[in-house]
């Protein structure tokens, strides 16, 4: 009876999972076609158009948009690739590799909007670096410059490139442990191959099809970035997606057939770019292949060099933010504050509460219902293996809201809303939440849930145990501290989005993320860096607890209620170091 009504309550769950993580996609496709045709019945549009594609087409500047546009997702992407395995082949498996892991928490909980603000203070020509070379060499003419704003978007260039390549080393740590490293290493120099030319021959081929889908996010990211652009990116012209933002926030109700043309236009982009690194990574994996058996040469990569200075960068925007924060006079070039005060503090603290607590609120639920459902998708995957006739959800539609633009979804789902009901904006802004949360959270456990031993399973339900029980009693235990990261990954990537909460709620919420990127255009530094600061370390905290709390668990998973011999007796041929 109670195996009958876990399994009930199971396929329930299951159910639930996936009319929350994917129902989403429908309306969000569907309105924004709807409106992109012109098809917009509450603006008395009742007839399909190309109206909206024929006033995009006039838009003064939309070549050079677009063009700017690609420009900067393509290159931040290849750049963070390349910059990326660099890191991996000169540092891999050295003695401070374990330290250059564990720092990568603290880069990764550094919200974009945050990370922009904070290099928004470095590189302006009164940035810290401008002071720092002033107070150096004594010559304001050095200081002419700036990544900030620049038209040909370097800048943007560089702050997505340095923000995702910690992003790559994270995802490219379990699946390189799948690929054996070491052993490749030790059987390619006994073959006369040096390192250098172990990696970019033999371990290349086989890490760039693994980390594709995680190249595909950091693509399609960078290609539809708003907030980062807002903050940091071109303006004359601005990048394809600001301007479609701009006009969905145009009073003038007439223009969202362009917005929504546009919206779909660069859905259409997305596609089309995604195909392309597909193509080039067939080219040279599959279809051009002989660099890797010809010669024995290999390119020099300043892994090292590369890792000095993603870390610098990346960590060095959140003491400038403290600085700002309570400097209340900083003139250009003095290279510290020469007044401190709490006055600007004050001054927000008490609008801080509520902000904060409406960004915790959020993060809070949408992490926590992500996992709960990324956890039944994952089960019932491992169950499907087991049994080929169940259906299995694709991983390709669990990567859609990672991979499609986010302003084209959302505008879809903006438009469905009002045809249903619009006031209960709490409710929207979480489910649109949880639909950008959930493929984060799978992606985390998904490495530590396919290397499960599954035979530990098999030893409980031998032993009487439930389905249910087993899952609590052993898998639990096994896969808590990657329960405990994926909940804090969850926390930051909600705390970060700011477009599913502008627009779904119609700035009737307030979270850190908005009210940073409002504030990072006006001419205040410090209370902008007030706001980008509690931005970063509130992820700060959840990733440190979360951390704190896989440090405790691994002396419960040493105490499993199944001891190792039991385990050996019952599995034959095993070895106690195959569990433990």
């Amino acid at each position: 009876m109670n195996g009958s009504i876990q399994k009930i309550s199971f396929h329930f769950l299951l159910v639930l999972a996936i009319l929350v993580c994917f129902t989403p996609l429908l309306p969000g496709l569907l309105g924004l076609l709807f409106s992109a045709f012109s098809y917009i019945p509450a603006l008395n549009m009742q007839n399909f158009s190309l109206m909206g594609f024929s006033e995009l087409l006039l838009w003064p500047g939309l070549r050079e948009s677009i063009l700017i546009t690609i420009f900067v997702s393509l290159s931040s992407t290849f750049l963070s690739a390349l910059l990326a395995f660099s890191i991996l082949q000169s540092c891999w498996n050295k003695a401070y590799w374990k330290k250059l892991e564990s720092l990568l928490a603290p880069i990764l909980a550094l919200p974009h909007v945050a990370f922009a603000i904070g290099f928004a203070f470095l590189f302006t020509p009164t940035g810290f670096i401008a002071r720092l070379l002033n107070t150096l060499f004594n010559d304001f003419s050095i200081t002419h410059w700036s990544l900030i704003n620049d038209p040909y978007g370097l800048g943007l260039i560089l702050g997505l490139t340095i923000k995702e390549i910690p992003f790559l080393l994270f995802m490219s740590i379990p699946l390189l442990k799948q690929l054996n490293v070491n052993s490749t290493l030790m059987t390619a120099q006994s073959l006369g191959y040096s390192k250098a030319q172990t990696w970019q021959k033999i371990i290349l081929p086989q890490w760039l099809p693994k980390i594709r889908f995680t190249l595909f996010a950091v693509m399609a990211y960078s290609l539809s970035v708003v907030d980062v652009a807002l903050v940091i990116g071109p303006t004359s012209p601005a990048t394809f997606p600001v301007l479609i933002w701009q006009w969905l926030n145009d009073p003038d109700l007439a223009t969202l057939p362009k917005a929504s043309a546009g919206a779909l236009s660069l859905l259409l982009m997305c596609l089309v770019l995604l195909y392309l690194i597909r193509f080039i990574e067939w080219l040279t994996i599959v279809k051009y292949r002989s660099w890797q058996t010809s010669g024995r040469r290999a390119l020099p990569l300043a892994g090292k060099s590369a890792l000095l200075v993603t870390y610098v960068i990346s960590l060095t925007p959140l003491p400038l933010l403290i600085l700002w924060s309570f400097a209340q006079r900083w003139p250009f070039p003095e290279l510290f504050p020469t007044h401190w005060s709490l006055r600007f503090w004050q001054q927000e603290w008490s609008f801080l509460w509520g902000i904060i607590g409406n960004s915790i609120f959020i993060a809070l639920i949408s992490a926590t219902v992500a996992l709960l459902f990324a956890i039944i998708i994952h089960e019932h995957s491992t169950r499907a293996m087991a049994d080929r006739q169940r259906f299995v959800v694709p991983r390709l539609i669990i990567s859609i809201p990672m991979l499609a633009p986010q302003l084209s979804i959302l505008f879809g789902i903006q438009v469905a809303t009002l045809f249903i009901a619009h006031q209960y904006y709490y409710l929207w802004v979480i489910w649109a939440h949880i639909f950008f949360v959930f493929p984060y959270v799978y992606l985390v456990l998904d490495g530590p849930w396919r290397s499960y031993d599954k035979r530990l399973d098999m030893i409980g339900l031998s032993l009487g145990m439930s389905p249910f029980k087993v899952w609590w009693k052993i898998k639990r235990p096994v896969l808590l501290p990657t329960l405990c990261i994926a909940w804090a990954v969850g926390i930051s990537v909600s705390l970060a989005q700011y477009l599913p909460t502008l627009m779904l709620a119609g700035g009737r919420i307030s979270t850190l993320t908005t009210e940073a990127v409002a504030l990072a255009s006006g001419q205040d530094r410090r209370i902008s860096a007030i706001y980008a600061l509690l931005q970063s370390l509130v992820p700060f905290f959840f990733y440190f607890l979360a951390i704190f709390a896989s440090q405790k668990t691994g002396i419960i998973i040493n105490q499993s209620t199944i001891n190792k011999r039991s385990i050996a007796h019952h599995v034959p041929d095993s070895k106690e170091s195959d569990y433990y």
